[in-house]
């Protein structure tokens, strides 16, 4: 049986005032499952996102991601295992200006477990089937929707197990939201990658067969 792409138990996170904390009793995502977390802004959903890929410490509980204890990690170890196993999509895209998709790409395999020589090829293959045609583009010259095409190339370099995909559509025109999300989700069922999405948007939940709700997660006041 797979391992699953992610387990969180007894999770708590809370900010260093108190005045707001996250709570997770129990999350569970299977390998290759595609899940909608839901709820307001500012109601905890990036935050939960950010604990999972290891980029803020968790007050007490565990997160494994692909059998690995991530909140047990620290410095170069979890940075590691965050390129190994978790790719991430941000609403900005978050790409490196001034570089070429291609080198955007390299520094999501950094991190990853594949052997350098493989990298350039490795590359190149994914964004050639996410439809950029010259990988040598610099990023800040293509469209939008090009540079979103960069941005899920660079989550799924590694070959992850879990995709963090954090309001990736915030910023999109319905018809560019649809697009997009046809492109993530694909993309990620191609690489057999799970997903967690989150996202305010009501027309989101069609897509997905499991919603979880973080306003059921949440303990204590919003911030």
């Amino acid at each position: 049986m797979p391992v699953p792409a992610l387990i969180i138990r007894d999770l708590r996170f809370s900010y260093p005032d108190a005045s707001w904390a996250l709570s997770v009793p129990h999350l569970q995502v299977e390998a290759g499952e595609h899940v909608l977390l839901v709820g307001g802004s500012g109601r905890g959903k990036s935050t939960l996102l950010q604990v999972v890929a290891g980029l803020r410490e968790l007050g007490s509980g565990s997160v494994e991601v692909a059998g690995m204890r991530m909140d047990t990690l620290r410095g170069a170890a979890r940075d590691e295992a965050r390129g190994r196993s978790i790719g991430m999509i941000f609403q900005t895209f978050n790409l490196l200006h001034g570089f070429t998709a291609l080198e955007n790409v390299f520094a999501a395999l950094m991190f990853s477990s594949m052997p350098a020589a493989e990298h350039e090829h490795r590359a190149r293959t994914l964004l050639s089937t996410l439809g950029i045609a010259d990988a040598d583009a610099d990023v800040d010259r293509l469209s939008v929707g090009q540079q979103q095409r960069v941005a899920v190339a660079r989550a799924l370099a590694a070959r992850p197990a879990l995709v963090l995909a954090d309001e990736p559509t915030a910023s999109l025109d319905p018809e560019n939201t649809e697009t997009a999300m046809d492109l993530i989700q694909s993309a990620c069922r191609a690489e057999g990658a799970a997903l967690l999405c989150t996202s305010h948007d009501p027309s989101m939940r069609a897509r997905f067969a499991r919603i979880e709700s973080i306003d059921a997660m949440i303990a204590g006041g919003a911030r």
